[in-house]
């Protein structure tokens, strides 16, 4: 208990330095300059950056017979230093989510999505909250005329598999709903124990990592013991606003009720610039799992999302998605049983937006507060039981907080 209470207190602290630099930053209406996690800095002095997200609102899940809603906060907070060392440049990075205190312990409820467990079962309908500790690590790139090589640990990380984490992508920044193919694609971000290393020459990077492969368990305030048991590659392209990966990975048993290796694939191209003067947002992904338990099962997520800034105010968002699910025939299936996985077949489209209020008069420092909405519906759906989820759909209204200018975050 002592030592949670030490880690409360140090993430605590994190908060107060994340929000104390946001209030010095201005507005910045305009699309932002794709940049690292961490601005560069002169020798001997720190350069600081701070990010965040954060909802509150109401969310309602309508299923045939089961309506189900809550009111929560999906957020987190990011600050990030970074100062040249020796030939290099040394980043530091630290981020945390509230939501093990205001989302509830089994999760947000929203259909279609899996992954992870509550009291030893595996979560359907619900997306589980993030732990309190999301990320702190250290990067450090030795830069050459033509090479940087760049090497990173980290206690809690993003290994090198997958594009960039949805909550950190500009396309995604708007919407409260994490995508239903989260774990074909991303759900790697919250990583106990990551070792990485990286070679960029000109607009191209080769990445590789080693990691601990389960998911974090349903303790939300604890950090898992790091096991370099799994391992990934990803070779990625960034030139003006646009950036494309693709990676592959071995993840070691990532969930104790399917104790197998899984396989993760993904590719994905993602743009972040202006069309017509209009700062535009979007991403382009495939992610696919492959378990091999004696049968070759595999599922597949395809995903398009965008946020366009209409007006100076005005924001619309939106997230076409269409995924290979376990809704039914999710529970313990102990090591050496064989067994095939039955899938159904979702489509889900979301369409929403969100205006700035009109706060100048508080100061800059306040950062942005948005009031919005959205609404999904499921327009297609096989292999499901239809007297249970035909009709079904779901909206979200809410108040969202962000600094009024944040850093954009490149993979």
């Amino acid at each position: 208990m002592p030592g949670r209470l030490i880690q409360i207190t140090v993430l605590a602290t994190l908060i107060g330095l994340a929000a104390s630099s946001a209030s010095a930053q201005q507005p910045d209406q305009a699309a932002p300059e794709p940049h690292h996690h961490a601005d560069t800095a002169a020798a001997g002095t720190w350069s600081w950056t701070s990010d965040g997200n954060a909802f509150f609102g109401y969310n309602y899940q309508q299923r045939k017979y089961a309506d189900f809603s809550a009111w929560e906060s999906q957020n987190w907070f990011m600050l990030g230093g970074s100062r040249a060392v020796g030939k290099g440049h040394l980043a530091i990075e630290g981020m945390l989510s509230l939501e093990p205190f205001t989302i509830k312990a089994q999760g947000s409820p929203q259909l279609f999505q899996t992954g992870e467990s509550y009291q030893r079962t595996p979560n359907v309908n619900y997306q589980h909250p993030h732990d309190l500790l999301m990320a702190l690590g250290a990067t450090y790139r030795l830069e050459r005329a033509r090479v940087h090589y760049v090497f990173g640990a980290d206690l809690v990380g993003s290994p090198t598999l997958g594009p960039t984490p949805f909550m950190h992508r500009e396309s995604a920044r708007d919407n409260p709903e994490v995508p239903i193919g989260h774990h074909s694609l991303d759900s790697t971000h919250i990583t106990p124990g990551v070792l990485r290393f990286g070679i960029e020459t000109g607009p191209m990077s080769f990445e590789t990592s080693a990691f601990r492969g389960a998911e974090p368990d349903e303790d939300r305030l604890n950090v898992e013991r790091p096991a370099l048991d799994s391992w990934a590659v990803r070779v990625g392209w960034h030139r003006g606003p646009w950036q494309a990966q693709m990676s592959g990975g071995r993840l070691h048993e990532p969930e104790w009720f399917e104790p197998y290796n899984v396989t993760r694939l993904t590719a994905s191209i993602g743009f972040n610039g202006a069309i017509a003067s209009r700062a535009l947002a979007a991403t382009v992904a495939w992610g696919q799992n492959r378990e091999f338990n004696g049968y070759d099962n595999k599922d597949d997520s395809y995903l398009l999302e965008w946020d366009l800034r209409a007006t100076g105010a005005m924001s619309i968002y939106g997230r076409a998605e269409k995924s290979a699910k376990q809704i039914f025939g999710l529970g313990l299936h102990p090591k050496g049983f064989s067994h095939p996985h039955f899938y159904s077949h979702i489509s889900a489209l979301t369409i929403g937006a969100v205006r700035d209020l009109p706060l100048a008069g508080l100061g800059a420092g306040i950062g942005r507060v948005g009031v919005g909405g959205d609404v999904t519906w499921y327009p297609t759906m096989t292999d499901l039981v239809l007297d249970l989820y035909e009709g079904s759909h779901s909206y979200h209204v809410f108040l969202r907080w962000r600094p009024a200018r944040a850093a954009v975050h490149v993979h």
